[in-house]
């Protein structure tokens, strides 16, 4: 597949089949991603694609194999959908947040986290940390997805978690309104420690096998590297997430 993997068959919220995701379409469901067979070019296909990018919903081309080992049913016509448990915030919704708390925002941004696991984890680190939002971006990302919910034991509820069709423009938009933009990088230039998280925060995740982009590492203000003292050189990233949020969570603590 070009650019996601495929989530695992205990995904829940999965609608397969032509006349089922077009039924979908037509009621407004709230559909995370579609999943079009690669190479299939009938109208059906395409009106359904054509639909689902008109309500800005992701499109992705799979390869039969693929959506074979996603379908449940194994009769999935070459489509199959993806819901999404909750509707997307925006950025300005969760910039909102913290200016009605009165508090310095505190967003934690993941660049490209393709492992449900990982997104829920993130999200469920950023709710109990007193984060304001998460921020993903449309393609090349997990979304939320009843895994996404399940690993994040129910703080999709209660943290917004908006979508971008791009890390770069928004870091810069970030940046622009006062926000300091912390990447996370194992050759990072300044210690967790040694980092100002007290202020303005976003803090950059990156994914799990490549770490952050070319371009949105080099819109991020600083490149945060985390100590450390065994024989590996990295963690994992919803490890990496919770390690920075609580280190912003000991900082705003302190007295001023």
């Amino acid at each position: 597949m070009d650019d996601h993997k495929i989530p695992s068959l205990e995904a829940d919220g999965i609608i397969e089949g032509r006349n089922a995701v077009v039924e979908a379409l037509r009621a407004g469901t709230a559909i995370d991603k579609i999943y079009l067979q690669k190479g299939e070019t009938d109208r059906t296909l395409g009106h359904i694609a054509s639909k689902a990018r008109t309500a800005g919903t992701v499109v992705v081309e799979a390869d039969r194999r693929k959506l074979d080992a996603m379908s449940r049913t194994h009769a999935h016509q070459g489509v199959i959908a993806l819901t999404s448990v909750r509707e997307y915030a925006t950025v300005e919704d969760i910039l909102r947040r913290a200016e009605e708390r009165g508090e310095p925002p505190l967003l934690v941004v993941c660049d490209e986290l393709s492992d449900p696991h990982n997104l829920g984890a993130v999200i469920r680190t950023a709710e109990c940390a007193g984060a304001h939002g998460v921020v993903i971006p449309k393609r090349r990302s997990a979304g939320l997805t009843a895994v996404v919910a399940k690993t994040s034991a129910g703080a999709v509820s209660h943290v917004p978690v908006a979508r971008v069709p791009n890390l770069p423009a928004l870091l810069k938009d970030l940046k622009s309104r006062g926000v300091w933009v912390f990447g996370t990088a194992a050759t990072g230039t300044v210690s967790l420690y040694d980092a100002d998280l007290k202020g303005p925060a976003a803090i950059v995740i990156g994914s799990e096998g490549d770490g952050m982009g070319r371009l949105v590492t080099e819109n991020c203000d600083f490149l945060v590297r985390i100590p450390m003292r065994g024989k590996l050189n990295s963690l994992n990233a919803s490890a990496a997430a919770a390690i920075l949020l609580y280190e912003a969570v000991r900082q705003r603590l302190l007295p001023s």
